[in-house]
């Protein structure tokens, strides 16, 4: 029997707040164990919760970026349950009156683009973290990540293939970067996901029982777990018995899950209103005041730049993978530079190195008007291309203004007769034996010389200036005037 994949995700993400969700401990990662908790974050008797007003507009925004109704009235709730990690026993999150509800996230897959729907958005406090012992005697508890403020989404089982999973999470994964509400950093738990997968025959409707995998915090461990979780049920069915609604856990290492308990259904939780906490009311002017503050979203910029700047569409999707890229690129063009020169000294130059070094644009000592500066330098044939690569190492390395860099680095171009033809005399008098080539019809003594007289000006000769000026000499040469 053929089947198809019914997938759906829970999506959480820390928000980039500066403190947690319901007191004044700083909301940073890592730091000595329990030394960012307080007795809020503990759960001791007697301290209450606060809520993080910044919290709302970024669930808000967040919202409103993946085409949410924002609810005017929602209610935090207890979502009751005992794990050692969560010293209150209990979660304070959304439940019946979430913070966003509907909304959708458009998706590119080989199979043209698809829309998948957005259940509800709601905020949540995170968990602490169990260090459990290398050698199996014993799990530590660390607190610090109790009261990270989190948004969860939720999405509906819309998904049918592993690979529509992953770009499903990447291009959620893009839009809250975008919007600078959480950092997204995955290798960090910034961003992680609870993968529900069932399967069913081909051509049915209803759903088939699902299971749920917690935690898987990168895209490949998604989409293996996907089709991992695909197979093992499509294995038990075949061999005429059942799948059990239960959790399971990832292990990525081996490409297999376990299973771990049962899986819990809404009623099992006791959700009951937190009564510590008040009704959150957004009005309509909240809306529209974080609606104003949303940036270009990555979809749409893609859109702009294949549509109106005639970028090719691989291109514009790197160009829009991140905020500071994107935000680069946007410095760039500033500069008054062609967009084909822009695209080129961005995606091949730029992000070749940084590919190479493994870092990001957000950690460069520059920014994209230093590198609009270096472009413009090339195009106006104040620097030609080889010396401007020198200049962005040095760029990438220290920082600096272009310009001044050139001057410094003795690299602005020979573009003046005088400096050309005392480089092409040089090369052509200590290449007698290419010379007679060239006149003998060689078409490879030319790229020969012109690379000789490049040499002779130190790298520093605008190309095109020195070839024309070089085919000059030679045919001026082969005629006895040289």
């Amino acid at each position: 029997m053929s089947y198809e994949i019914v997938c759906g995700l829970e999506i959480h993400a820390e928000l980039s707040t500066a403190t947690k969700i319901w007191c004044g401990c700083e909301n940073a990662f890592g730091g000595e164990p329990n030394t960012r908790c307080c007795p809020v974050c503990t759960g001791l008797p007697g301290a209450l919760p606060v809520l993080n007003r910044r919290v709302v507009e970024f669930a808000v925004k967040a919202g409103l970026a993946m085409h949410c109704e924002i609810a005017p009235r929602s209610v935090m709730a207890r979502k009751n349950y005992f794990y050692p990690d969560m010293p209150k026993a209990y979660q304070i999150s959304q439940f019946e009156k979430p913070m966003c509800i509907g909304g959708y996230v458009d998706v590119e897959t080989s199979q043209g683009p698809r829309r998948i729907r957005i259940t509800r958005i709601h905020i949540e406090e995170d968990a602490g973290k169990l260090l459990h012992d290398a050698y199996g005697t014993g799990t530590l508890v660390d607190l610090n990540r109790c009261g990270v403020p989190l948004i969860e989404i939720v999405g509906e089982p819309d998904l049918r293939s592993s690979e529509e999973t992953k770009n499903y999470m990447e291009a959620v994964r893009e839009i809250l970067e975008a919007i600078a509400v959480s950092d997204v950093k995955m290798q960090e738990g910034s961003m992680r996901a609870d993968v529900n997968v069932s399967i069913r025959p081909v051509g049915e409707t209803a759903l088939g029982t699902r299971t749920e995998m917690k935690n898987l915090n990168s895209f490949r461990a998604v989409q293996r777990a996907v089709d991992a979780e695909a197979k093992r049920q499509e294995a038990l069915l075949a061999a005429g018995k059942k799948v059990v609604q239960e959790t399971r856990q990832w292990d990525d290492n081996r490409g297999e899950s376990r299973g771990m308990r049962g899986k819990e259904d809404a009623q099992d939780y006791r959700y009951f209103p937190e009564p510590d906490l008040l009704p959150i009311l957004v009005t309509p002017e909240d809306v529209a005041r974080i609606a104003a503050e949303l940036p270009e979203l990555p979809a749409a910029r893609r859109a702009r730049y294949v549509g109106t700047l005639g970028i090719a569409p691989a291109d514009a999707e790197l160009l829009t993978r991140s905020r500071a890229e994107a935000g680069m690129f946007e410095d760039v063009l500033a500069q008054g530079v062609g967009v084909r020169a822009a695209v080129t000294w961005m995606v091949v130059e730029l992000f070749g190195r940084l590919n190479t070094t493994g870092r990001s644009a957000a950690d460069l000592p520059f920014g994209g008007a230093d590198l609009g500066r270096l472009v413009a330098l090339v195009e106006a044939a104040k620097v030609n291309p080889g010396s401007a690569r020198r200049i962005l190492a040095e760029l990438m390395e220290k920082g600096g203004e272009p310009g001044r860099l050139a001057e410094s680095m003795g690299l602005m171009a020979v573009s003046d007769a005088g400096g050309l033809s005392v480089a092409i005399a040089t090369a052509l008098a200590q290449n007698a034996t290419a010379l007679a080539d060239y006149r003998s019809g060689s078409a490879k003594a030319f790229g020969f010389l012109m690379g000789q007289a490049m040499k002779a000006a130190g790298g520093r000769a605008d190309p095109k200036l020195l070839s024309a000026a070089l085919r000059e000499a030679l045919d001026g040469a082969g005629n006895g005037e040289a």
